[in-house]
C-alpha cells in the first residue's frame, strides 16, 4: 500500500487561505459581532459587582439589581440634566444672531480691509435656504420621492441599529450570568506547564485595566463638575454643558482642556464681547482644573495604574487616532496599560535568558 503525503506547501497554502477566508468572514459579520464586543466590556465592568452581591443573594437576582440600579440611575441623572441642558441649548441658539452679527461686521470687515477674499454676508432668515441647497448638491435629492426614500432607508438602517443596542443588554446579562463557568473553560484550556505563568499575567493585566478605568471615570466626573462649576460660577451661560464637555472628553488626554478651552473662550466672545476680566477669570478656571487633574485627581486616582511616562502617554494616543481613529483614541490608554504589563514581563523573561547573560550568542555574532 503507497503512503501518499500532502506537499508541505500546499499545506501551508490551505492553512493561508482558510485564515484569509476566515478574515473576510469577520469583516463581513462585524456588525453583528460588535454588539457582542460590547456586551462582553460592559460584563467584565460589571462582573465585580455582581460577584460582590451573589455572595448573598442568586447571580441572578445581582444581575438585576446592578440592571435596575443603574437604570435608575441615569433616569434620575437625565431627570435634573434635560430641562439644564435644554435651557442651555436655547441660550446657544439664541447666540446665533450675535455670531452672525459678529462674522458680518469683524470677520467679513477684517477680511476686505486686509485682503482681496470678499466672504458672503449671511442672515438668520436665508439659513433654511442654504440647508437646502447644500442638501440637494451633496445628496442630490432630485425631486421629493427620492428625498423620502432617502429618508426611509436611513430610518431602516436607524431602526436596525436600535435593535442591536437593545441586544447588547440581553447579550451583556447572559455574559455575565456564565462569567465564571466561561473563565475555567478558558482556564482549563490553558498547557498545563504555562498556565500559572498566563494566570500571573492574566491577573495583573485584570488589576491594571479595572483600577485605570474606575479611576478615569471619576476624574472625568470630578474633572467635569471642576470646569462647570467654575464656568458657572463666572456666569458664563453655557458653562454647564461646556464642562460636562470638557470633563467627558477628558478620557483622551489633553482632548477635554483643548475642547473646553476654545468653547468657553469663543462663548465669551460672544456673551461679554472682548472683555478681558471674563477672558482672565475662564483661563484661570482652565488652569486651576488642569492643575487638579494634574496634581491631586490622577495622582489619587490613577497613580502609576499605566505606568507610562507622558510622552508614551501621548504617542499612544496619537497612534491610536492614526490606526482607528476617535475609536483609537478612546481605546488607546487602556490598550497601552495591558501591553505595558505583557512588555514588562516579557522583559522579564529576557533578561533571564543565556543571550542576556551572555551564555549563548546568536550564530550571527559568533567569532569565525
Amino acid at each position: 500500500m503507497i503512503n501518499q503525503t500532502i506537499d508541505p506547501f500546499f499545506r501551508r497554502l490551505f492553512i493561508v487561505a482558510a485564515m484569509v477566508v476566515a478574515l473576510f468572514l469577520l469583516y463581513l459579520m462585524m456588525p453583528v459581532i460588535i454588539p457582542f464586543v460590547f456586551a462582553f466590556v460592559l460584563a467584565y465592568l460589571f462582573n465585580p459587582l455582581v460577584k460582590r452581591l451573589s455572595k448573598y443573594i442568586k447571580r441572578w437576582v445581582a444581575i438585576i439589581i446592578v440592571y435596575a440600579t443603574i437604570t435608575l440611575g441615569m433616569m434620575l441623572l437625565l431627570w435634573w440634566l434635560v430641562p439644564t441642558l435644554w435651557h442651555q441649548l436655547q441660550a446657544a441658539w439664541d447666540y446665533l444672531p450675535k455670531v452672525l452679527n459678529w462674522y458680518n461686521q469683524i470677520v467679513r470687515e477684517w477680511f476686505a480691509n486686509n485682503s482681496r477674499i470678499r466672504l458672503p454676508e449671511l442672515e438668520a432668515k436665508g439659513f433654511s435656504e442654504t440647508l437646502v441647497d447644500y442638501m440637494q448638491t451633496n445628496y442630490k435629492f432630485a425631486d421629493a420621492s427620492t428625498m423620502m426614500s432617502q429618508i426611509i432607508a436611513s430610518s431602516m438602517n436607524f431602526i436596525n441599529n436600535a435593535g442591536l443596542i437593545v441586544l447588547v443588554p440581553i447579550l451583556t446579562f447572559y455574559f455575565l450570568f456564565n462569567w465564571d463557568q466561561r473563565l475555567q473553560t478558558w482556564k482549563m484550556a490553558i498547557p498545563a506547564p504555562y498556565c500559572k505563568k498566563v494566570l500571573q499575567v492574566a491577573h495583573e493585566c485584570d488589576r491594571a485595566l479595572m483600577a485605570f478605568i474606575k479611576g478615569q471615570l471619576l476624574v472625568m466626573v470630578l474633572l467635569g463638575a471642576i470646569y462647570a462649576v467654575q464656568l458657572q460660577l463666572i456666569g458664563l451661560e453655557l458653562g454647564l454643558i461646556i464642562g460636562m464637555v470638557a470633563g467627558i472628553a477628558s478620557f483622551v488626554p489633553y482632548l477635554g482642556f483643548g475642547i473646553g478651552f476654545i468653547a468657553a473662550i469663543v462663548a465669551c466672545l460672544f456673551q461679554f464681547g472682548l472683555d478681558w476680566t471674563y477672558l482672565a477669570l475662564i483661563v484661570g478656571a482652565f488652569l486651576v482644573g488642569q492643575a487638579a487633574e494634574g496634581y491631586i485627581l490622577q495622582p489619587l486616582l490613577l497613580g502609576d495604574k499605566i505606568g507610562l511616562s507622558p510622552l508614551w502617554v501621548i504617542f499612544a494616543v496619537l497612534a491610536g487616532a492614526s490606526l482607528l481613529g476617535f475609536v483609537g483614541m478612546l481605546i488607546a490608554l487602556p490598550v497601552s496599560a495591558v501591553l505595558n504589563v505583557l512588555f514588562r514581563h516579557l522583559y522579564d523573561y529576557y533578561r533571564s535568558t543565556d543571550l542576556y547573560k551572555g551564555h549563548k550568542q546568536l550564530t550571527l555574532f559568533k567569532d569565525q
